[in-house]
């Protein structure tokens, strides 16, 4: 670990002495205004690309100093006002000024994700959402993944309110590569109830790819990308701070967060600290559900500099989660929640009130850390970018499953990946854009430590070469790529043998006398091409078509290909399969997007055919019923078949005159998926759906924003918001691998607004929410604790756990800044 640590830091400064003989720095200076001429002090004026940017002075005035030549977007924004994106030659002394208007129709966003270089997202023919700090702030969730859920075409799968894993368009797990300030996040995302362990206070933005995007970062992003972007760096000459918290009713949450950061001359540093807490949460038909208590701790850090050579950073963050563990076992009388209290768990006692309410971890638990170094380096070379970025990950997941030796896990993985990405921006090329590079990583898991075995250790070396480019000629864009993605992946081979001190199953070398062989070597190679090309087309100011067609690459993952044991957590005694071959996917997309003073519109449609696709089916025994290898636990096994998914997303954002400040947006989202069988073959009627497909649902938000509610509010909103589903009766039914799920509708509310001085300087903010205001008994298609149910015969005709009730939380944030 240390020699790991040691090296980042040497690579940070040998890069900075070697760019020590690059060329002189280029400044870019103007002036921020409003569309009436007034100066626009503490707007903000930044490079996506380059990582800098800095704040107006009282005259609205702004100077970015040491960068280098060549063509950027160049951002400015201020809140209450539409950001505006140019895109800026440098060479030389460079002056450009921006005039912001105060917004109506939400202004367009500028993406980095899944592009060549920073691209204005009405530019983009992939289809990519930008989520920007406000709608973060305007909204209260549990975690990070939650705060998601109602983006058009985004879905969470939940084991409880603190474990969340992303959809998009009807995929997840490693479908869908999450990403944390463009690096890896990897952390077993093949685990049902294996959330993403990230700081949720840290992110200050989140761009979603919905569809392909393995041709910029291979394997796991067949589906698409979230990438979390964290909390940007103090603008130059600037100390910043904030200090948050939050309270949630239904679950007694508690959370807070404190964050410094200051720059001067280019060198800037940044530190934050969080936590989050709460008991278990509670639904109108369970009460208070047993095992969905959380303790959470975590830190950010982070330094770097951005000088005419470039910039260099150096980021860490540690992950640190005490996570319950549900089971859904209840009394089958009384139908309260029970726990395991011994080994044999022949009995079991019954929750008391006093520990459902309570904060205390249980003695059942889950323990996840996580713990990341990243050096993010972006270099002036030869007239273009050469960027160098390095990371290193290590997950440490103990599943404590043994409640007469607490101290022991049952399950202990200890993941390691070193990620690395070297990408060269060439100078603009007879009009083309073009970027070429290499990504990938290598990964390393232990499984030795535990008493349970559901994988087998491992490892794996990916590498993929690519290039993408794009192309400005009039009214038309042109974007595209291609690549090629190798993953040379081992398991090994594990032997197990019975512990005299415990009774439970220990890792033994392969010599050991009366060994168990638990799982075999395993080597494999996987390979595949992906490419990708996209057109939009501005026909006018108003009014973009898109159209982009790519083809995705998924190797499957260490649980798909070798399972062999019981997932605490989960109920389910898991199988792999051997035999699996890569997924290739191949989606086309079409959309359109119309824009006027008052109205927009926007449409996007897809359909995504999958070779290979790997779901999960529950084994049957040869009477219908369920196939048992450990008691108190299902048996399922991995399969894989044609598929195709299609659907869209629709949203219409009305701002009627005069009322500029009204807000009424909406939106729907539909996808279905079709299992197309194995060789041609059709499946039957109750294999035709595949499973965990979210239902067609819709969301309607009614929201006055105000800018200036009185001489001492603004930045104020209040808002009411609709969320309906439908009935999801498109399932899985072969096996009883899933039922059909009702449809439901939600009513939630907000209010909120800055607290500002005589001056226009924000004291603090606050914000109160009401989520599920009608306390509405509902079970979303997606809750994993849906079939957590031990005894299906209830006669109130309830079966499992359902989502959680009324919920009432506050936020309040107090920023601080300095000279």
């Amino acid at each position: 670990m240390y020699k790991q640590i040691i090296f980042f830091f040497l690579l940070m400064q040998v890069s900075i002495s070697v760019m020590a003989v690059t060329p002189p720095g280029n400044t870019l200076t103007g002036v921020v205004k409003d569309n009436k001429g007034n100066p626009l002090p503490g707007a903000i004026v930044e490079l996506p690309d380059m990582k800098i940017g800095t704040a107006a002075d009282s005259l609205g005035v702004f100077l970015i100093k040491d960068l280098p030549k060549g063509k950027f977007i160049v951002i400015a924004s201020l809140v209450s006002y539409s950001r505006t994106a140019i895109a800026v030659t440098i060479n030389g002394n460079t002056t450009q000024n921006f005039v912001l208007n105060e917004s109506v129709i939400e202004s367009k966003e500028v993406v980095i994700t899944g592009q060549s270089k920073a691209t204005e997202i009405n530019r983009s023919p992939v289809p990519v959402v930008a989520i920007n700090n406000q709608y973060l702030k305007e909204n209260i969730s549990s975690n990070i993944i939650d705060a998601l859920s109602n983006v058009p075409g985004v879905s969470q799968v939940t084991t409880g309110p603190n474990v969340s894993k992303p959809f998009i368009r009807g995929l997840g797990y490693n479908r869908i590569l999450t990403l944390y300030d463009g690096m890896r996040q990897e952390g077993q995302q093949w685990g049902d109830e294996h959330g993403i362990e990230v700081d949720e206070f840290s992110v200050e933005r989140v761009e979603l790819v919905k569809g392909p995007a393995s041709l910029v970062y291979g394997s796991d992003a067949l589906a698409g990308v979230v990438n979390l972007i964290p909390t940007p760096p103090a603008p130059d000459g600037k100390v910043i701070g904030n200090v948050s918290g939050e309270y949630q009713s239904n679950n007694g949450g508690l959370a807070g967060s404190a964050m410094m950061s200051g720059n001067k001359k280019g060198f800037y540093w940044l530190g934050r600290v969080s936590h989050k807490q709460a008991t278990n949460y509670t639904t109108p038909v369970d009460g208070r559900v047993y095992g969905t208590s959380y303790n959470e701790t975590d830190a950010n850090a982070s330094f770097g500099l951005n000088k005419k050579w470039g910039f260099s950073h150096l980021d860490f963050s540690m992950f640190n989660d005490l996570q319950s563990i549900p089971d859904g076992s209840r009394d089958s009388v009384t139908r309260k929640f029970t726990k395991q209290i011994t080994e044999a768990d022949t009995v079991r006692d019954i929750v008391s009130n006093k520990e459902l309410s309570s904060y205390k971890i249980p003695v059942l638990h889950q323990h996840i850390q996580h713990y990341r170094i990243m050096s993010s380096n972006n270099f002036h070379v030869l007239n273009g970018l050469l960027a160098v970025n390095l990371g290193m990950e290590q997950s440490i997941r103990q599943e404590f499953s043994h409640p007469e030796y607490a101290a022991i896990a049952g399950l202990f993985l200890r993941l390691s990946s070193y990620t690395y990405d070297v990408k060269y921006y060439f100078h603009n090329i007879k009009g083309w854009d073009v970027t070429a590079g290499v990504n990938g990583m290598y990964q390393v898991n232990d499984v030795t430590k535990g008493t349970e075995f559901v994988v087998p250790s491992y490892h794996q070396f990916d590498i993929g070469p690519f290039a993408v480019a794009k192309k400005n000629i009039g009214k038309l864009d042109i974007a595209g790529g291609i690549r090629f993605d190798s993953r040379t992946f081992h398991n090994d081979a594990l032997f197990t043998a019975t512990d005299p001190a415990t009774g439970f199953d220990k890792y033994v070398p392969a010599t050991t006398a009366g060994a168990t062989q638990h799982f075999y070597d395993y080597s494999h190679t996987f390979t595949g091409m992906t490419y990708s090309l996209g057109l939009t087309y501005i026909l006018s100011k108003s009014l973009a078509f898109k159209a982009n067609v790519a083809r995705g690459f998924r190797a499957p993952n260490i649980a798909e290909i070798s399972a062999n044991g019981i997932h605490p957590g989960t109920n389910i005694y898991q199988l792999g399969n051997a035999n699996f071959k890569p997924e290739f996917s191949l989606q086309e997309d079409i959309g359109i997007e119309y824009t006027l003073q008052h109205v927009s519109v926007n449409i996007s449609l897809f359909n995504n055919d999958i070779a290979n696709y790997i779901y999960n089916q529950k084994l049957l025994t040869a009477s219908g019923q369920d196939s048992v290898i450990v008691p108190g636990n299902r048996t399922f096994q991995f399969q894989a078949a044609a598929a195709r998914l299609y659907g869209g997303e629709l949203s219409l954002d009305i701002h009627p005159h005069p009322f500029d400040w009204l807000h009424f947006e909406n939106s729907l989202s539909v996808v279905y998926a079709v299992n197309k069988g194995v060789n041609g073959v059709t499946p039957n009627d109750s294999e035709r759906y595949l499973p965990f497909i979210p239902p067609v649902h819709g969301t309607s938000e009614l929201r006055g924003s105000f800018s200036h509610l009185s001489a001492h509010m603004r930045n104020s909103f209040i808002k009411v918001q609709m969320v309906a589903y439908a009935r999801q009766d498109h399932v899985y039914l072969a096996y009883n691998t899933e039922t059909t799920t009702p449809g439901y509708i939600l009513f939630h509310a907000g209010i909120g607004t800055d607290v500002t001085d005589r001056t226009g300087k924000v004291i603090f903010n606050i914000a109160a929410f009401g989520n599920n205001l009608l306390n509405t008994a509902y079970q979303d298609h997606l809750n994993r604790l849906k079939y957590f149910e031990e005894y299906p015969g209830d006669p109130r005709g309830r079966s499992g756990i359902y989502n959680m009730g009324r919920n009432i939380g506050i936020k309040i944030s107090v920023p601080f800044t300095s000279k």
